[in-house]
């Protein structure tokens, strides 16, 4: 098994930390891995000269298209100066280094808020989280691609149809048992296409426990100080993110996942309806077809959690474990055929 160390490298790293910093201070960083991310691995690296976190890839295969540093890279180089709070890439290598592609950035202030809220928080500070997780989706969405040099970052015409093949593609190449009814959802989404959607900047797997939350004293201080885990960012359809968020927000703790639990249903949150009507005021985009992105964000996390499956049972997570998923993903299979049936 290979340990903590062995994967971040932090041997390595470190002298070229000094390279691109100035600091030699940076030489012999230590690694230790953030527990939560079930694709990309994530390592806090500490030293005298302070904190950053390094991403790379799972340890062995992966699936073509999975775990693109330099798309999280890029789009993060991209969003610096924009409305949407991102860590400052510090370096990016392609493998040479350490044998995968990976990346450092800067360690940014706040808590990853996952299946507990930070102590007092009360449920006007829930409320203010609820509102500001929608708006500061709302903002991604309305940054202009051309105005940050993402205007070829992807192909936004047919986003709908693509997503489907693409993440039946993913579940076909992932070795696990098949699901009963993930390929009948998939045949009812693509049969049932929605009305396209002027392409924008999308997150791809937005939500709460994928940004980071600062929370000062008084009223409406309560804020993302930062947008993580842009690994599956592109040019798309924006109610794709919005279907995604929506899905987590009430609807995967029906399901009891193991894999992302929320708060976002403790009092004082906005309800994903009031969230998707927000959004929709922000934007200006329309949510008559919100029924089949949310019926497609069960059949995308079906197959992101086939996915985690397989990288654990593999060993490639870096030690974590996962209990089987079986269950959730015939539960998602079932929800996804309820919505769009």
């Amino acid at each position: 098994m290979d340990d903590e160390s062995t994967l971040a490298r932090p041997d390595l790293v470190g002298p070229l930390l000094v390279r691109v910093t100035g600091d030699e201070r940076w030489r012999h960083p230590r690694a230790e891995m953030v527990v939560g991310g079930r694709s990309n691995l994530t390592y806090l690296l500490t030293g005298p000269a302070g904190e950053l976190v390094l991403r790379r890839p799972p340890s062995g295969g992966v699936l073509a298209t999975a775990h693109d540093m330099a798309r999280e890279t890029r789009v993060q180089r991209a969003l610096a100066g924009s409305v949407v709070p991102v860590p400052r890439i510090v370096l990016h290598d392609e493998g040479d280094l350490i044998g995968v592609p990976f990346y450092v950035m800067t360690k940014l202030p706040g808590l990853v808020v996952r299946d507990t809220l930070p102590p007092g928080f009360t449920p006007r500070r829930c409320r203010e989280l609820g509102e500001a997780l929608t708006d500061t989706l709302a903002d991604l969405h309305g940054v202009d691609p051309a105005a940050v040099g993402l205007e070829n970052f992807g192909r936004a015409e047919g986003f709908a149809e693509r997503q489907v093949r693409r993440w039946s593609r993913q579940i076909a190449a992932t070795p696990a048992k098949p699901v009963p009814g993930l390929d009948v959802l998939a045949d009812r989404l693509l049969a049932r296409l929605p009305a396209p959607q002027p392409g924008t900047i999308v997150h791809g797997d937005y939500r709460l426990d994928n940004c980071l939350v600062h929370d000062a004293d008084g009223p409406g201080t309560v804020r993302l100080s930062g947008v993580l885990d842009w690994e599956m960012s592109t040019l798309g359809d924006p109610l794709t993110d919005l279907g995604m968020l929506l899905f987590y927000w009430e609807a995967l703790a029906r399901l009891g996942s193991p894999l992302a639990r929320t708060v976002t249903t403790s009092p004082g949150f906005p309800g994903a309806e009031e969230v998707a009507r927000r959004w929709s005021a922000r934007t200006g985009i329309g949510i008559g077809d919100l029924e089949w992105y949310l019926a497609f964000a069960h059949f995308k996390f079906a197959a992101i959690a086939l996915g985690v499956q397989a990288r654990v049972e593999a060993g490639a997570m870096g030690g974590q474990t996962v209990d089987d998923l079986g269950d959730l993903v015939a539960g998602l299979a079932g929800a996804g055929l309820t919505i769009v049936r």
